[in-house]
């Protein structure tokens, strides 16, 4: 056989045994639900922050 065949014949059974290797990964574990209705921090700002937004745009055009 020739050295060319011979590193194809390696590189193909390498990559063979690494597809083969993929079966055995491990799968992902579903993340956890959440257990209620939770209350982030943003949402809360972001309430704030249109609050502020509105009352600045009612005393602009007040002014204006």
């Amino acid at each position: 056989m020739s050295p060319m065949k011979l590193y194809a014949a390696e590189f193909a059974g390498f990559m063979l045994f690494a597809l083969l290797q993929l079966g055995y990964g491990q799968g992902l574990a579903p993340s956890p639900a959440p257990q209620g209705p939770t209350s982030d921090g943003k949402s809360i700002d972001q309430g704030i922050a249109y609050i502020l937004l509105l009352v600045a745009l009612a005393i602009t055009y007040l002014f204006h």
